[in-house]
């Protein structure tokens, strides 16, 4: 197998001959670039100044040489009195304690800061529980009904159809994922209604299973934030739980829209704000994608890969900030970061919902979308190093950035070990490729994947609320131990990265999540994950190699057989007349290389059309 890398374009061309047959397999693959290869000292600087926050400087500057001097006042101990170093060895010194007017001063300032920093301390937040939307079976999808009612709904043209298939074959979706009423309804049902409903569905059925398991009611919610991207009716979704639950009139809800799969995170960290602002307050997140009224019937290719990937799902999370909730909580949040490059035209325009050429509204992924998440990406866990990653690692990263930026040495670039930092990762399920690639940039082990893998193949790309459906399959396989650090990091349009970092408080074990009290959407199925999801693609793979495979082999056929004329008409040639010969042989062969040269043309750009399928859509 042969492999060529253009890096301007970062795609990869792979050729590979079949041993039993004359067939050949090119391959054109748009790659996630190596972005921990490059980055920004101001990044690192932007992460070293959210480490050195208010308090820590507080206690280095003004406490800790307080308390020093406070000590030596009040003991009265003088290192200068010690006159035979072996007296000092041997003896151990009478303390007199020198009840000064400094030393009563001393200790007043540094009881007063004290006092003041425990005042004026950042609110701890804690994640009291959270719960996933499972939809009920009738709503099930598998990839087989998913291409056959792509197939019946007659707005598709055939290449787009086979295009579907060739993604839905390799999206790592499975056949349990789920589907709005609206869209498999014959025919489809695309309403306001249809789409209010499936907001209702899943917002209300995450809500109710969240109060029920805090016993929380609604009315002690002081907070509200939703996150939908691209459903915002009037009045909005958050107006709609507070109707619906009837909530009390002082309550501050928010309706976050169009902020993409990363929404989820954005929504925590407002909360986290306003939970820092308002004390004894409970906050609820709720994140959901509604696909009813953006289900894409055209023929872009750009737009396609949104019907593939998006299935139905919601996530609800409980917040708060009271110290009383410390002990029930499962996790606490340790820090937010988050990146925006919408300053950039690249990254703005890379998902962008408009039409198409007839009028078609759908969301359209740029084949740059790769290279874009790769660069938020380096940027935000640049910035998230200094917070996380252990002192050692950080300086070995900080060398060795200081020595290629400052000194211009051409020393190799030291990758950080993340895993040294988190315990399990949670990645936004947005596509295999995306997860492969962040995979090997971030060396993380198949274990560490598996939730993020796992949530694509049973539930599909659900938004931003996919990193609570694969924090749930960490917690239902009995992974998260006291103590554990936990790392969500997901994409979304603008173009933006954003992470949590969280702390187990306690330690939750797998019965407690496949309890039916517990709501976890993996409790009727987690004893058959993880699953090998090459062997979920196996049969649509074989289905379009074989389709694919006769074409290149009747043009292979083709190709070999003019060859085989060519030599023997040039051996004809040849044998009667050698300048007749080569002239002949020579006009033959500049049309067989502009023929093989114009079906290679033709491949490549079918593999470029198809390129989408690698980036499998971050959002």
């Amino acid at each position: 197998m042969g492999s060529i890398d253009m890096d301007k374009e970062r795609l990869t061309a792979e050729m590979a001959f079949k041993v039993d047959s004359s067939s050949v397999v090119i391959k054109i693959r748009r790659k996630l670039p190596d972005f921990l290869q490059s980055v920004k000292l101001k990044y690192v600087k932007l992460g070293y100044g959210y480490a050195c926050n208010h308090a820590n400087v507080l206690f280095v500057v003004v406490v800790l040489p307080l308390f020093l001097v406070s000590a030596v006042q009040l003991t009265g101990l003088r290192f200068d009195n010690i006159r035979d170093l072996d007296l000092w060895m041997t003896r151990r010194p009478t303390l007199q304690l020198d009840d000064t007017s400094a030393g009563r001063y001393g200790a007043a300032v540094l009881t007063f800061v004290l006092i003041l920093h425990w005042v004026k301390r950042p609110r701890q937040i804690y994640l009291v529980d959270f719960t996933c939307y499972k939809p009920d079976d009738e709503r099930k999808m598998s990839g087989e009904a998913f291409l056959k009612l792509t197939e019946e709904n007659g707005a598709f043209e055939e290449d787009t159809i086979q295009f579907q298939k060739r993604i839905s074959a390799r999206s790592g979706l499975g056949d349990q994922t789920y589907l709005p009423q609206g869209i498999t309804s014959k025919p489809p049902n695309l309403c306001m209604k249809e789409a209010r409903s499936e907001a209702e569905f899943v917002m209300f059925g995450a809500l109710d299973s969240l109060f029920y398991k805090t016993g929380v009611r609604p009315g002690d919610v002081g907070i509200l934030i939703v996150n939908c991207s691209l459903f915002n009716p009037t009045p909005s979704l958050s107006s709609m739980i507070v109707n619906h639950y009837k909530m009390r009139s002082d309550i501050k809800s928010f309706n976050l829209g169009g902020m993409g799969c990363s929404a989820s995170l954005i929504s925590i960290d407002l909360a986290k704000d306003l939970l820092r602002a308002k004390p004894n307050a409970y906050a609820v997140v709720v994140s959901t994608e509604n696909i009813t009224l953006n289900w894409y019937f055209g023929n872009d290719r750009s737009m396609l890969l949104c019907n593939c990937i998006f299935r139905m799902g919601g996530a609800a999370v409980l917040l708060s900030n009271r110290a009383s909730d410390r002990a029930r909580s499962k996790y606490q949040l340790v820090h937010t970061v988050r990146t925006h490059k919408g300053a950039d035209d690249n990254n703005y325009n890379c998902v962008y919902q408009r039409e198409d050429d007839k009028g078609t509204v759908g969301v359209s992924l740029a084949r740059e979308l790769m290279a874009v998440a790769g660069d938020a990406l380096k940027t935000n866990i640049t910035t998230l190093g200094p917070l996380v990653l252990p002192l050692f690692e950080q300086l070995r990263f900080f060398v060795t950035l200081v020595r290629r930026k400052v000194l211009k040495a051409k020393v190799k670039p030291y990758i950080p070990d993340f895993r040294l930092a988190f315990e399990h990762f949670c990645i936004h399920a947005g596509g295999r490729a995306v997860l492969d690639e962040v995979q090997k940039n971030l060396r993380l082990s198949e274990w560490h994947m598996e939730p993020s893998r796992m949530t694509l193949h049973r539930f599909g790309n659900t938004s931003s609320s996919s990193l609570w459906y694969e924090l749930a399959y960490t917690e239902a396989k009995g992974r998260v131990a006291r103590g554990d650090r936990i790392w969500q990091i997901a994409f979304g349009s603008g173009f933006k990265c954003n992470s949590a970092v969280w702390r187990a408080l306690r330690t939750t074990p797998a019965r407690e999540c496949l309890a039916a009290s517990a709501s976890n959407p993996w409790a009727d199925c987690i004893d058959r994950y993880p699953v090998k999801v090459q062997e979920f693609t196996a049969a649509l793979f074989r289905a379009e190699e074989k389709e694919m495979g006769f074409v290149l082999r009747v043009r292979l056929a083709s190709f070999f057989a003019g060859a085989a004329t060519a030599s023997a008409v040039g051996l004809f040639f040849l044998h009667r007349d050698y300048k007749v010969a080569h002239e002949s042989i020579s006009r033959q062969m500049e049309g067989l290389y502009e023929s093989f040269e114009g079906r290679i043309s033709a491949l490549e750009k079918v593999k470029e059309a198809e390129a989408p399928q690698h980036v499998e859509a971050t959002e």
